[in-house]
């Protein structure tokens, strides 16, 4: 019997968190891991107490046809790699893996080649996280050392990677 490998095994975990996710347009969902044991993990949705965009059956950014990666500010969802970071600490975060999935919403398939917006890099690189691993396909997947996020700065180049 041929065991799932350490990374899959990771990215069918977030693939699970995602489905916790409350946005209509993008299912993101995030693990962060050190030394074989799972910190926290996190999903994209409304902050807590408010309502979420599911329940109010309507995404702004969809009505005013915002494209992705622009005015993330009309967006309801904390994301996912935030909501990770923010339910563990940074002592425990320092030299972790971030594992992320994106499940488009209404077809509930895998979204290959997605990647954190600038907000989130600037965390993860903040909380210390090492390295991040991306889903691409159920059996294929990117891993990205944090610290090309830091020498590869899109904040002054204006590729911001979306």
């Amino acid at each position: 019997m041929e065991r799932v490998s350490k990374h899959n095994y990771y990215l069918d975990i977030a693939q699970t968190v995602a489905e916790r996710s409350t946005c209509q347009r993008k299912m993101y969902g995030a693990i962060l891991v050190k030394n074989d044991t799972i910190l926290s993990t996190g999903y994209n949705g409304a902050p807590r107490g408010r309502k979420n965009c599911c329940d109010l059956g309507v995404c702004m950014r969809d009505k005013l046809n915002i494209p992705r990666g622009e005015r993330y500010e009309l967006c309801r969802s904390v994301h996912a790699e935030a909501n990770a970071i923010i339910a563990a600490s940074r002592e425990q975060m320092l030299g972790s893996t971030l594992y992320m999935v994106c499940v488009d919403a209404k077809t509930r398939e895998l979204v290959p080649g997605t990647s954190s917006c600038m907000m989130c890099k600037r965390q993860v690189i903040n909380a210390g996280i090492e390295t991040v691993i991306i889903r691409d396909t159920p059996e294929e997947y990117r891993v990205i050392p944090v610290r090309e996020w830091i020498e590869n700065d899109d904040s002054l180049t204006g590729t911001f990677g979306y």
